[in-house]
Parts: structure tokens; sequence; C-alpha cells
């Protein structure tokens, strides 16, 4: 049962994250964090808007992109751009790599080696290293498996 402090101790998380990232907690700023958090499969846009908008009414598309890019430049979630097509959001913005399936269209988190990580930071060449992004494509283990499975039978 969802009694009003558990309501309030669930939206304390989003609202201290964007607090954290100096960013001014509104209504529709935490819901959208909120599905962030709750939700680790690397949504756009247009996948927030949707799950959100029947229950947020007063939501438009304009709000859920500006606050994303907003979340993006504060480091309180990640912009990915694996995909061509698409603009994809992750509020783990731990060092971490993404594989995007090209066969389902699925993004995994893949973990990156230590040595990957220390790059973060460094002087490449006189250049501030602040950003590295990890992406990788092929087929996923799921997909392999289905391929694997059709051919037996």
């Amino acid at each position: 049962m969802n009694t009003s402090l558990e309501r309030k101790g669930q939206m304390m998380k989003p609202y201290e994250r964007l607090l954290e990232h100096n960013i001014k907690p509104s209504m529709q700023r935490i819901a959208i964090m909120q599905y962030l958090m709750e939700h680790p499969i690397h949504p756009s846009a247009d996948d927030i808007y949707t799950a959100l908008s029947p229950s947020m009414p007063t939501l438009s598309k304009t709000t859920v992109y500006n606050t994303l890019k907003l979340f993006s430049e504060q480091g309180a979630a990640q912009m990915l751009t694996i995909d061509e097509k698409n603009t994809n959001f992750d509020a783990d913005t731990s060092i971490h790599s993404h594989f995007l399936c090209k066969r389902c269209g699925h993004i995994y988190d893949l973990q990156c080696p230590e040595a990957v990580k220390r790059v973060e930071s460094l002087e490449m060449d006189g250049h501030q290293v602040s950003e590295v992004h990890y992406y990788y494509k092929g087929i996923c283990k799921n997909c392999l498996r289905k391929d694997k499975e059709i051919r037996i039978d």
C-alpha cells in the first residue's frame, strides 16, 4: 500500500538529484527525472512524453525535450547519440559504455575497463578531456540466441 509518506519518499530521490545538479525542481522536472531513474532502458524524449503525458495533461513534448537537454547540460543525465535516428537518455552518469543491437534496437549498459575510466580528465595532446563516450554496435546475445533457436528447429 502506498501511503503519502512513501510517495513523498519516492519523490525525494529525483528531487534531491535535481538540487545536486543545480536544477530548480518543478513537478514536470521531478516526474521526468523519476522516469529516467526508474526506467534504465535509455528512453528517448518521445518515450518519456508518451509514458508521462496521460497522467500529466499539461506536459508538452517541448517541455520534455528542453528538460532532458537541461539535465544533460547540468550532468544529471547522459545524452546518448549511439543511434543516428534517435537521441536517448541515461540517468546513470557513471563512466560506462553502451552497446546498440542493430537488430532489435535495444541499448545495453556495459562496464568499462579501469584503463578506459582513467582517460576522462586527462590532458591529451594539449586538450583537456571532460567527456568520453564509448559506443559499440552489433547483434545482442538475445537476438543471437533467437537465431540459434530458429536454426535448431
